[in-house]
């Protein structure tokens, strides 16, 4: 992945399992840094990487013009093994974008803030659409791959509803409460996310009818009258 992503001009970062057990890779022999050399643990086969730069190049190439699927291409080199060429220099490019990356995660707090803020908003986007796919224990169980695109989209688009729904909402509850004077800082609204769905009835009985053009949205909760301010 960390090859991968470099060659298409993407910059992989992910939260990586077991950090303290992963070793570095060098270009030089690991002896040129001894204080280092508990935590190296192989040279960079570069040959490999200039011996197939052409392939890789046409990796790249395929993949930007949609002939062939990254997910798939990544599992047929997986399971080629070191035996093929182009899997170990995609290894080995990989290494060395995977050391970059370790070595910047541990120098820079506010690259592991921004890594751990966007996993929590994915993690969060996931365990949405896993309460929203209740049916059938959340399982996809259509035969045909159309009926099953058909499922997926509909989730995708119940999901998006929820999103935009509370997007709405947030939105008229700051205005209303800076209407006052309230002071809610932009930077603090970057913190908020609309994928919560406690609010949200899942399984009940709905019952559509025609929206009033007039008051197209629900009141809001006076919050100041819900929670008074405390007493001196």
């Amino acid at each position: 992945m960390f090859g991968l992503c470099h060659l298409l001009g993407y910059r992989f970062a992910p939260r990586i399992k077991d950090l303290k057990d992963r070793k570095l890779y060098t270009v030089e022999k690991p002896s040129a840094w001894p204080l280092l050399s508990p935590l190296i643990g192989d040279t960079v086969e570069t040959a490999t990487i200039v011996g197939q730069w052409g392939e890789l190049m046409r990796l790249k190439a395929s993949i930007e013009a949609g002939t062939v699927v990254p997910s798939i291409i990544l599992r047929k080199l997986a399971a080629a093994g070191a035996g093929n060429a182009l899997s170990r220099a995609l290894r080995a490019l990989g290494r060395i974008e995977r050391t970059l990356f370790i070595l910047q995660w541990l120098s820079d707090p506010a690259l592991r803030q921004r890594s751990h803020a966007g996993l929590n908003k994915g993690e969060a986007s996931n365990a949405l659409r896993r309460a929203v796919f209740f049916h059938r224990q959340g399982e996809i169980r259509d035969r045909t791959f159309e009926n099953q695109s058909f499922r997926a989209s509909g989730l995708s688009l119940i999901t998006a509803a929820i999103v935009h729904w509370n997007t709405v909402y947030l939105d008229r509850a700051v205005r209303q409460s800076r209407a006052p004077g309230a002071t809610i800082p932009d930077d603090l609204l970057a913190h908020v996310a609309p994928l919560g769905w406690e609010h949200i009835g899942l399984t009940s009985d709905y019952i559509w009818t025609a929206s009033d053009r007039d008051t197209p949205f629900r009141p809001l909760r006076d919050v100041r009258a819900t929670f008074p301010p405390l007493a001196a």
